[in-house]
């Protein structure tokens, strides 16, 4: 069995050797429909991975309570957006000082700006740096880790300190990467502050760099980047997992009476959970995936009928051939074989060049956007199994056509 595989095998080189130009053009046929398939699903991994690491670094036992939900609230058939007010200062403070469900810590930020422009000696960055007034708590409960230094601390928020902790490119590529970043100086809005910390790298989202960030404390932002309408948010990590719907459902209470809503008014604030954030990411990945492999199907359909057509010609223009080896005693399997073989070769040619090609221009594509790339395994998988199943039902029709071939009027055909 083993030497008639062999056999086959080297039948079918042979024959792709002869018939090279439109066996190449098959292969790429096929390649294009696993290329759609493979890249595709190779940028969904890479989107999957840099939101599921962005968000899982938080803890699944963090909740956050903002303006409004992730997801976009209607109200009534006439699609009108539902406007909730702002969380304001007074308010987020009035929370947490309410708020004292055990083991729970809560954090209060707020984006004092997007497009800062800090200086360090004689230089200064492009006005794109991100300015947060947070207080203590802010790096633990959103997952940050400050790598260099120290983090703040209450004397830090409680006094006012002019301390900052900066993004790891300004250690790295920025103003302080020539030198040690802790305990200089650096000024923004002509307020010096001096660097007590560096985060940790966390890379970039949809082109937005999170390491070109600067913490200060809350009260000195506010005072620095005083504006009407700031809108607050809060973050509470609860130190036990199991406490976390209990230590929701008394922060929704709280955060209700300080809205000061009746009991038959609806929210008019967003409470989500860190880990509804990774599920929501899931399905809406899962759905990308469903996408990717309906445009990968429809392509190969396409692969799968040229590969049938050019067996079903090869299967002609060999057919002197069929019947010299069916009238020296080939069996039907054995012919059915020769063929069915010779069409895995084509299909899995097809999917290796496929898997190469989605591979490479899934890899840049995430590159381009930012996404942290992973090697798709399952895409490849995924590839190497289609290809088979294509090569299967396209080659299982000329296998049989060229095994029921009559040999007498095989040999007569010219």
């Amino acid at each position: 069995m083993v030497g008639l595989f062999k056999e086959n095998v080297k039948i079918a080189f042979s024959s792709i050797r002869t018939q090279l130009l439109r066996t190449i053009l098959t292969v790429f046929i096929i390649a294009i429909g696993i290329m759609a398939l493979v890249s595709i699903l190779t940028v969904v991994s890479a989107l999957d991975n840099t939101l599921n690491s962005n968000f899982a670094s938080m803890g699944s036992n963090t909740f956050n309570i903002n303006q409004y939900e992730f997801t976009t609230r209607n109200r009534g058939g006439n699609k009108i957006e539902k406007i909730n007010p702002i969380i304001s200062y007074p308010q987020a403070k009035a929370y947490k000082e309410k708020y004292n469900y055990p083991l729970t810590k809560t954090s209060i930020s707020f984006t004092a700006t997007s497009a800062a422009e800090v200086k360090f000696e004689s230089e200064k960055t492009d006005p794109e740096i991100q300015v947060l007034g947070v207080d203590e708590h802010f790096t633990t409960n959103t997952g940050l880790e400050v790598t260099i230094g120290r983090n703040f601390n209450a004397f830090d928020i409680s006094n006012n300190n002019y301390v900052c902790i900066v993004g790891s490119d300004f250690a790295t590529k920025g103003l302080l990467k020539e030198v040690n970043p802790i305990d200089k100086i650096i000024s923004v809005r002509g307020a010096k502050f001096k660097v007590i910390g560096v985060l940790k790298e966390k890379g970039s989202t949809f082109g937005n760099s999170q390491d070109l960030r600067m913490l200060i404390p809350i009260q000195v932002a506010r005072s620095l980047f005083s504006q009407p309408d700031i809108n607050y948010s809060l973050s509470t990590m609860v130190e036990k997992k199991e406490m976390l719907d209990a230590a929701i459902e008394e922060a929704t209470i709280s955060m209700r009476q300080i809205r000061k809503l009746n009991p038959v008014e609806e929210h008019n604030f967003g409470i989500s959970r860190s880990d509804d954030l990774v599920q929501r990411i899931a399905e809406t990945t899962g759905v990308l995936s469903a996408s990717a492999w309906v445009i990968g199907i429809i392509t190969i359909l396409g692969s799968s009928i040229a590969l049938m057509n050019i067996m079903i010609v090869s299967v002609t223009e060999r057919t002197r051939e069929i019947g010299v080896r069916k009238s020296l005693g080939a069996k039907k399997s054995t012919i059915a074989w020769q063929f069915f073989v010779e069409t895995l070769i084509i299909g899995q040619l097809g999917g290796l060049l496929g898997i190469i090609l989605g591979m490479t221009i899934g890899y840049f594509i995430a590159l381009a956007l930012d996404f942290a790339f992973v090697v798709p395994w399952s895409a490849m998988l995924a590839a190497v199994i289609t290809t088979f199943i294509v090569a299967v039902v396209s080659g299982s029709y000329p296998a049989l056509k060229a095994s029921n071939l009559d040999p007498i009027e095989a040999l007569r055909y010219e």
